[in-house]
């Protein structure tokens, strides 16, 4: 039985990063965010993705896949993924990133935490992924931080497989609405709004390009929203 990525986090044993003398803090204790504003959420919004469809096109017709999310696990997502026939392990991508450096963007660049981080929230081992579900967090990382994720993406990933990631079209916002992005079904998704955070990096598409460079192929759409969903080919 495949457990939730926090539940998976406690059994496993979560260390100290390097150089501190206590663990991060628990799963349930999200440290406050400065960069969040405290504004009433928006109402859900449910809405055609034509990147979730070229994600589950990918896989049509095929069982028994494993597929990993970065969200964050909801029943909704287990259970859709689980009853097309495929394993999910989730990861609360976001959390992680909290804790271990504790909003302290400059600290995204020390080698010792990046490896720490990456051990928390990417702990698998190479070619395990048959697909990723990365949403909208790569948006949070600094340079260093999110070379270092997109290298161990492409390691735990299948040749063939497919990631779906979401950016903010708009490069020059300063501050960027908090997803959580529920399935409906293989072509719809109901995103939740929780607050804004200042994101650390927004892109182009041109700069998508170059971030994804060792891929085979970058595929976007643009949504009203003002989101690019982008899938990328292993």
């Amino acid at each position: 039985m495949l457990l939730p990525g926090p539940l998976r986090a406690i059994l496993r044993g979560r260390g100290s990063p390097p150089g501190e003398g206590a663990a991060p803090p628990a799963r349930g204790a999200l440290p406050a965010s400065p960069q969040r504003k405290p504004a009433p959420e928006a109402p859900p919004v449910t809405r055609t993705s034509r990147g979730l469809e070229e994600f589950f096109g990918g896989i049509r017709g095929q069982s028994g896949l494993t597929i990993l999310e970065l969200g964050g696990a909801t029943q909704q997502n287990v259970s859709f993924i689980t009853n097309l026939g495929h394993r999910l392990y989730s990861e609360d991508f976001r959390q992680i990133l909290n804790e271990v450096f504790a909003q302290d963007r400059a600290d995204q660049s020390n080698p010792g935490r990046i490896e720490y981080f990456l051990r928390q929230a990417l702990d698998y081992p190479e070619e395990h992924f048959d697909g990723v579900l990365v949403w909208d967090v790569l948006e949070y990382l600094e340079p260093a931080l999110l070379a270092a994720v997109i290298d161990r993406l492409r390691a735990i990933v299948r040749p063939k497989s497919s990631l779906l990631a979401f950016f903010h079209s708009d490069d020059k916002l300063e501050e960027v609405p908090i997803y959580t992005f529920r399935i409906e079904e293989v072509n719809t998704l109901r995103l939740s709004q929780h607050g804004t955070r200042r994101p650390a990096q927004l892109f182009n598409n041109r700069g998508l390009e170059r971030l994804f460079g060792k891929f085979y192929s970058v595929k976007f759409f643009l949504t009203k929203e003002r989101l690019r969903e982008i899938i990328v080919r292993a």
